[in-house]
């Protein structure tokens, strides 16, 4: 199955393509702010062994976003760890090609994720938590088709301030009705934080 947009394309995770620049993105404190919740670093054995026990255990598949543009992989995704029982999953996306921000790449990239999760691996619902101070990444995802569910109050201890996570979700509509996708809209947080 070929998961392609106008400007980008997923292609399966491959360790030949996984370069020195590419691995320079989990070193970059901007880029992983708000990527990893434990703020341990990502070594490249790390990676790989998260990657094969993903692939192993049937619950997590990861992706480079190629540009068609440069041909170029400008970021990272990720369908995992999904909940086989309920069909549920995350889809971290990093775009680690700084050329690539505030072009509508991030969206893009999302939109892709959504498509893979749901028509790939028939994933029924997307989840996912962001810190509520990562205002791009969660117009990003709004942009893609994403909801704001809810808010988890004073969720992440960062910079030695309480900052709430913001819940985000994303329905398969082979398993939600649109009434059902509008009524999981947590509407007032982003009335009053855009």
């Amino acid at each position: 199955m070929k998961i392609e947009s106008e400007r980008l394309e997923m292609i399966p995770f491959s360790e030949e393509l996984l370069t020195d620049r590419i691995m320079s993105w989990f070193d970059n404190e901007d880029l992983m702010r708000y990527y990893t919740n434990s703020k341990k670093k990502i070594t490249r054995e790390e990676l790989l062994g998260s990657i094969e026990a993903g692939i192993n255990s049937g619950t997590a598949f990861t992706y480079f976003i190629k540009s068609k543009e440069t041909g170029q992989i400008i970021g990272t995704t990720k369908v995992g760890p999904i909940n086989l029982a309920h069909k549920i999953s995350d889809i971290p996306v990093l775009i680690g090609d700084k050329t690539g921000l505030g072009k509508g790449i991030g969206s893009e990239a999302i939109v892709l994720g959504n498509k893979l999760a749901f028509e790939h691996y028939d994933i029924r619902k997307l989840f996912g938590g962001i810190y509520a101070s990562n205002i791009a990444s969660i117009k990003a995802f709004i942009r893609s088709g994403w909801v704001v569910e809810g808010v988890l109050k004073g969720h992440y201890w960062n910079n030695g301030k309480n900052e709430d996570r913001i819940l985000v979700g994303c329905f398969n509509p082979k398993y939600f009705t649109p009434e059902e996708i509008a009524a999981a809209r947590y509407e007032d947080w982003y009335k009053n934080n855009s």
